[in-house]
C-alpha cells in the first residue's frame, strides 16, 4: 500500500505555505489512515547504519550472555527481553520476537529521572549503547517537530505537547525476529496490535512483513522508501483527540516458507509523554457527534494498564 508520503523539512526548514500545507497533509493522513512515510526526518543515513550493525552484533551474541541483560523487574522497559515474553493485547500467543530496549536519559535537574530505570551498557558490544543513545536523542527531536505539526492541526498551540515529552518516557526498541524453525504453532512474528504511545518511528525493517488492517478491513503490506521512515499514530493519541487521529492496527507477518531461514530487524521509537500528562479527551474533539469516549486517564495509568494485557508486567 502506498501510505500517504509527507516532507518533514516542509515543516521545519519551509515558508509559512510551506508550512501550514504539511500541517494539514499530516493531520489528514492521521485522520484517514492512521500512518505515513516521512522524508527529510532528520536522522542521518549513517546513524542508521550504526545503529542495525550494533544491533545485528548484539542479537548474534549467545543466548546466556544476553540473558545477562534481562531484567524482569523492570518489566521490559530497559535492557534485553527474551524471545516469546510478549504478547498482543487480547492474544495467548507469544509473538515470535527478542528484544531490547533504551530508555530516556535525565540530563538536567528535571525530578522526573527519578521514575526512569538506569539504562543497561551491553560490555561484549562497546558501540551498542552509545549508538542507542546518539539515535534516541535524534528520534526525539524528529518526533517533537512533528507533534508540534500534529498541535496545531488540533488547533492547540504549537508548543503543547512540549512540557509532557521534554524528558518524557519515550523508548527506543531494537527487535530481533529470529528465523523460524518450525511450523508456527499460532502465532506470527507480531500479532495485530496498536502502539501504545504517543506517535511511533519507525525506520528501515531489515525485511518486508509489516501491514495494516485499512477501514475496509484488509491486510495491506507498508513499505518505506529508502530515505524514508514510517510515523504512526499510537492509542494515547487517538484517546487525547477522542478517536480523531487514528491508531491503526498493524502486524508483522511471516515471510514466505521460502526465507523463514532469514531473521528479520526492526527499530521502533515509541514517543512517550511523562506519566503525569492527562490524556482526557480534548475538549475541542467532542461535540454532539463525536460523545466523550474515554475516561479520564494519565499517561502513567494507561501504560501500566496496557503493560500488564500485553504480558510484560505482572
Amino acid at each position: 500500500m502506498s501510505i500517504p508520503v509527507v516532507d518533514l523539512a516542509k515543516f521545519t526548514q519551509g515558508s509559512e505555505s510551506d508550512r501550514k500545507a504539511f500541517v494539514y497533509e499530516l493531520g489528514r493522513a492521521y485522520e484517514d489512515v492512521g500512518f505515513v512515510a516521512v522524508k527529510n526526518h532528520g536522522i542521518p543515513d549513517e546513524l542508521i547504519d550504526e545503529l542495525y550493525r550494533y544491533v545485528k552484533a548484539f542479537f548474534s551474541l549467545p543466548l546466556p550472555i544476553k540473558k545477562g541483560y534481562e531484567k524482569p523487574e523492570l518489566a521490559g522497559q530497559r535492557g534485553y527481553t527474551s524471545f516469546g515474553k510478549e504478547h498482543a493485547k487480547g492474544s495467548e500467543a507469544p509473538d515470535l520476537k527478542e528484544f531490547y530496549q533504551f530508555g530516556q536519559t535525565v540530563e538536567d535537574d528535571d525530578p522526573v529521572a527519578t521514575e526512569y530505570p538506569a539504562n543497561i551498557a551491553v560490555n561484549e558490544v562497546p558501540q551498542f549503547t552509545p549508538t542507542l543513545y546518539r539515535a534516541y536523542r535524534h528520534f526525539e527531536k524528529s518526533g517533537r517537530s512533528l507533534l508540534r505539526a500534529i498541535a496545531l492541526y488540533l488547533g492547540l498551540p504549537q508548543e503543547y505537547f512540549e512540557p509532557f515529552i521534554v524528558n518524557g518516557n519515550s523508548i527506543l526498541r531494537a527487535i530481533h525476529y529470529p528465523p523460524i524453525t518450525q511450523e508456527p504453532a499460532s502465532a506470527i512474528r507480531a500479532e495485530q496490535h496498536e502502539d501504545i504511545n504517543l506517535i511511533t518511528l519507525l525506520v528501515g525493517a531489515s525485511a518486508e512483513g509489516l501491514q495494516i488492517l485499512t477501514k475496509q478491513g484488509e491486510w495491506v503490506p507498508v513499505t518505506a522508501l529508502p530515505g524514508q521512515i514510517v510515523v504512526n499514530v499510537g492509542d494515547m493519541l487517538q484517546r487525547l483527540t477522542n478517536n480523531r487521529l487514528r491508531s491503526t492496527t498493524h502486524r508483522v507477518v511471516n515471510p514466505p516458507r521460502e526465507h523463514w531461514g532469514t531473521s528479520r530487524f526492526s527499530i521502533p521509537f515509541f514517543l512517550h509523554p511523562k506519566s503525569s500528562m492527562s490524556l482526557a479527551c480534548l475538549d475541542n474533539c467532542i461535540d454532539a457527534d463525536h460523545p466523550k469516549a474515554y475516561a479520564d486517564a494519565t499517561a502513567g495509568e494507561y501504560l501500566d494498564e496496557r503493560l500488564r494485557e500485553i504480558g510484560l508486567k505482572k
